[in-house]
């Protein structure tokens, strides 16, 4: 039996990468994405594709029954990689700004972490993979928002893998830094901007998307079993090197 992976924003950059990759080693992948036009075609590859949205309750509900039925009642692992970037000082962000980026982040990752863990507990355990950012604990001009989030979420993956540790569900996380995306796009607007943020990381040079899904697949599929609680800095060095 194939083993059931479900991925929660499975229209992003990364996320289409670790689709591939899970399918090239025969598993069965569900996804919930809002970009219809982004995954249609995976549909031909035998993605089950499940449009909706990761803060409505019902729409990851009916992701999660269609990984179940494809996993013959479990699902061995799920990564939430729904994500946002907005870097504004906060005297020039409003509130209701900030709020959006916590709902879009850290709201959407407990939601997911909630309902999933839920469904594992009751077949026997799993793994989950959360998305951070170097901004999670490396302090970054104008990150204040996006810091707040992503810090949530890696104390939460803290608590979580102390909360299932005897459950069998094993809870890491990754933390990229500036990586070649669509997102990533909205940061880098010019060469300037590039050079410089190039410069603050010690191999000088931002992350490829297939990287960061390299390492979600490993933590989804072939991290040992005792490797829990844990944050992958995929930051070329940035948060722990200096040169």
């Amino acid at each position: 039996m194939a083993d059931s992976f479900l991925i929660i924003g499975g229209s992003s950059d990364i996320a289409l990468e670790l689709i591939s990759k899970l399918l090239d080693s025969g598993n069965q992948v569900t996804i919930l994405a809002r970009d219809e036009s982004r995954v249609e075609s995976l549909k031909q590859l035998g993605v089950n594709v499940v449009i909706g949205d990761g803060l409505v309750e019902d729409d990851i509900l009916q992701a999660i029954d269609i990984a179940k039925q494809q996993g013959e009642g479990s699902i061995t692992g799920a990564a939430h990689l729904i994500g946002s970037i907005l870097l504004k000082p906060p005297h020039a962000l409003k509130l209701t700004d900030f709020e959006a980026v916590i709902q879009t982040n850290l709201t959407s990752a407990f939601l997911s972490l909630s309902l999933i863990s839920k469904a594992m507990l009751r077949s026997g355990g799993g793994r989950l993979v959360f998305t951070s950012s170097v901004a999670g604990s490396l302090g970054l001009v104008n990150h204040e928002a996006i810091a707040a989030a992503k810090g949530g979420i890696e104390a939460m993956v803290r608590s979580a893998a102390a909360t299932y540790a005897q459950r069998k569900i094993r809870v890491n996380a990754v933390a990229p830094g500036l990586t070649d995306t669509r997102l990533g796009a909205t940061v880098l607007k010019s060469d300037a901007v590039r050079e410089a943020a190039v410069s603050m990381i010690p191999m000088k040079r931002i992350n490829e998307a297939e990287e960061v899904a390299t390492a979600i697949n490993w933590l989804l599929t072939g991290a040992p079993d005792n490797f829990t609680g844990q944050v992958l800095n995929l930051d070329g060095g940035m948060a722990n090197v200096r040169n």
